[in-house]
């Protein structure tokens, strides 16, 4: 538990340290951009190892159950998570749809945590997926009240066509081999 909440705290806190214009520019200046950026993905990535790995010790010592979800929530997990992964790819490439959803990665782990955390009831996914959640809302907040520029829409759909294809790529990807082989949990 104490892993988790520790990996949380520092994937998440660097990511609001982040969000927060004017300490992330003080930070810049003093130790440079790419130290900054070097920092912040050393500490993103120690603090989602430590997160991912706290969680299964977690939830394989018998994390208690809060609820028992029904089983027709984990077919919404399921069909929600295809929107979750094409909002995901939406981040990356310039189309309708992602200026549609103006902050897509924020859409995708919004509707990511949302879905997991109706298909499961123990007290180590209600913490983390509802510390991600709490985290994309506050997130989607901050970005809306910064004011930074939002997507614009292309002249043409290929990029809606890829983002829907990538999404289905990914989709497959995480059902079928991450959540089986790497979580240890199959969805399909």
């Amino acid at each position: 538990m104490v892993m988790m909440l520790f990996g949380l705290f520092v994937f998440l806190g660097i990511h609001v340290v982040g969000s927060l214009r004017g300490l992330r520019a003080k930070l810049i200046a003093q130790v440079g951009e790419a130290a900054y950026k070097g920092f912040f993905s050393l500490l993103a990535i120690s603090g989602l190892l430590l997160t991912a790995y706290g969680f299964a010790l977690w939830r394989a010592s018998g994390a208690p159950d809060l609820w028992n979800p029904p089983r027709g929530l984990r077919h919404l997990t399921v069909l929600l998570m295809l929107f979750s992964s094409i909002a995901l790819v939406a981040a990356y490439v310039p189309s309708h749809i992602k200026a549609w959803l103006k902050h897509p990665m924020l859409v995708g782990v919004k509707i990511w945590a949302l879905a997991h955390l109706l298909a499961n009831g123990d007290v180590a996914s209600v913490v983390l997926f509802g510390a991600v959640l709490v985290w994309a809302v506050y997130d989607r907040i901050a970005v809306k009240r910064r004011g930074d520029p939002l997507p614009v829409a292309p002249n043409n759909y290929a990029g809606d066509a890829l983002v829907v294809g990538g999404g289905l790529v990914l989709y497959a990807a995480l059902a079928y081999l991450f959540h089986p082989y790497v979580i240890g949990v199959p969805v399909m």
